[in-house]
């Protein structure tokens, strides 16, 4: 961290006026509304909706110019587990889409409270099986990603995968993901004050709808004994992150544990900084990070 805490001067003006917090007991109906109102703005346009067996469904974006086969990205929204839908990530998909050449997988998992572990978990590895079997993917170029809860899951089906000795996806894309249930758990942070849409508060209360009944050592990623022979990692997470330090420590620990990973902080970043302010110059710097990990990972596996 910075001794001053600062915003990047591409975020700052904005930072000033967003929320410290999103998801609380009070605010999850409220959010939720907003939040679909605004996702139910974007288009089916070029979208494939399917079901899941599980309960959940998936929206697929497949690029244009007729290629036999392409590599895939699975994808999952983030929302602290209790909010969002796959929906309001439709323009992210589509570009990355475009940018690099693949099938788009996004998956519209069911949410905490109402559905707790591993109802989510089962969406998103469902969604990773069906990469491997859809037409027009090459079930070799297959990688899983996510944002936030969506980071969180796509390490939590890399663990899944891993465990079950099925294929393993090429590349985790784990933008600042929410792996440790501990975070915020003992109180605010002594920079609670610099973070911005997620705070300990809604920490605590978006892991405890996840969790249900569940033991958090069989579920939070961070509090996995084992992560050797995962799948490579890319994690990237900005300074003012309530997830920084959880994401750094995980980052190291898959390094010791002889897994590949990438780990990029955004210095004055703050939560979800690049979907807020996609067209800031440091968003557009995170976007471009992320699509050429994924280029490397899909080449390599050529």
């Amino acid at each position: 961290m910075t001794a001053q805490h600062e915003f990047h001067p591409d975020l700052a003006r904005s930072a000033r006026v967003l929320p410290r917090g999103l998801a609380g007991p009070r605010s999850l109906r409220i959010v939720r509304f907003l939040q679909g109102g605004l996702a139910r703005l974007q288009r089916d346009r070029g979208v494939e909706v399917r079901s899941l067996p599980s309960g959940g469904g998936v929206r697929i974006f497949r690029p244009t110019g007729g290629r036999a086969v392409a590599p895939a990205l699975v994808w999952i929204h983030g929302g602290g587990f209790v909010l969002g839908e796959a929906r309001q990530d439709d323009d992210l998909c589509r570009r990355l889409c475009a940018e690099i050449g693949a099938v788009v997988i996004s998956v519209d998992y069911r949410l905490a409270p109402e559905n707790p572990f591993p109802a989510a978990l089962d969406d998103c590895h469902e969604a990773l099986q069906l990469a491997y079997e859809i037409d027009g993917v090459d079930a070799s170029r297959v990688a899983i990603g996510g944002a936030s809860a969506g980071g969180g899951l796509a390490a939590q089906v890399a663990l899944r995968v891993k465990e079950r000795r099925e294929s393993a996806p090429v590349l985790q894309l784990l933008a600042y993901p929410m792996l440790d249930d501990r975070t915020g758990a003992a109180g605010p942070s002594p920079i609670e004050n610099r973070f911005r849409m997620w705070n300990s508060s809604s920490n605590r209360f978006g892991w405890g709808a996840y969790l249900g009944g569940a033991a958090p050592e069989i579920v939070a990623p961070a509090r996995r004994d084992d992560l050797t022979g995962l799948a490579p990692a890319w994690i990237g997470v900005g300074e003012l992150d309530l997830f920084h330090d959880e994401d750094v420590a995980y980052a190291k620990r898959l390094r010791e544990s002889g897994v590949d990973c990438a780990l990029e902080v955004i210095p004055g970043a703050y939560h979800a900084f690049d979907l807020i302010q996609t067209n800031a110059p440091v968003s557009k710097e995170f976007f471009r990070m992320q699509t050429a990990a994924l280029r490397a990972a899909f080449a390599a596996s050529a």
